[in-house]
């Protein structure tokens, strides 16, 4: 914890991460996770979101691994690449950046269970998908993107979150899409954080 006995949780990435199609910033994931933080430890959480709609793995590394270094967090979420794939960046070229990535969240030696690496949600079933490519490929590209993500976690005793699946299952469903086409909807923002929470939630509570 930090010297005020908060808890500082760094969630870095893009338009996912700072949640845009909710209706507010406090309903983006890292948010509702930090509500979950603070009702099991009964600490305060510090959320440091400097996520940025379109940012690549590129403009992560430029932009928000500072923030690492300079808060050294207790806890760090990572979810980043669709941008990448949107710009026509390779899986090997998304690898490579992710790898910088990674390496500098090792650097802070958390304990285990305290970095979640979250995958890339499948947003090829969207409506508006459509105007980014034949849905197929983007799904196919989504999927080879988040095989190199959980490997490149997992070889680092990350916790790899697989929130694709879950971002299928209320498609259709009121809440679910945001009014763009696009983006997530409060309900799947929530859905999220639940997925999460359910897989790091025991070393985050102890955080």
């Amino acid at each position: 914890m930090s010297e005020r006995g908060e808890t500082v949780y760094v969630a870095l990435g893009d338009s996912y991460t700072i949640g845009t199609g909710a209706s507010h910033e406090s309903r983006n994931f890292p948010s509702l996770l930090a509500l979950k933080i603070e009702a099991a430890t009964g600490h305060p959480v510090r959320v440091v979101n400097p996520a940025v709609n379109g940012f690549t793995t590129i403009d992560l590394l430029a932009k928000e691994i500072g923030f690492i270094e300079q808060l050294h967090p207790n806890l760090v979420s990572v979810l980043i690449g669709v941008n990448d794939l949107v710009r026509g960046r390779g899986v090997q070229q998304y690898r490579e950046s992710l790898v910088e990535i990674y390496e500098a969240i090792a650097t802070l030696e958390l304990p285990r269970g305290h970095v979640a690496a979250i995958s890339i949600p499948d947003w090829s079933v969207v409506p508006a998908a459509q105007d980014y490519g034949d849905p197929l490929y983007l799904k196919r590209t989504t999927d080879a993107f988040n095989a190199a993500a959980s490997e490149e976690a997992t070889g680092r005793a990350f916790t790899w979150v697989d929130i694709t699946a879950v971002s299928r299952k209320g498609f259709g469903t009121p809440g679910w899409i945001s009014a763009d086409d696009l983006h997530p909807g409060d309900a799947q923002y929530t859905a999220w954080a639940d997925e999460i929470w359910r897989h790091v939630g025991d070393a985050w509570a102890r955080g």
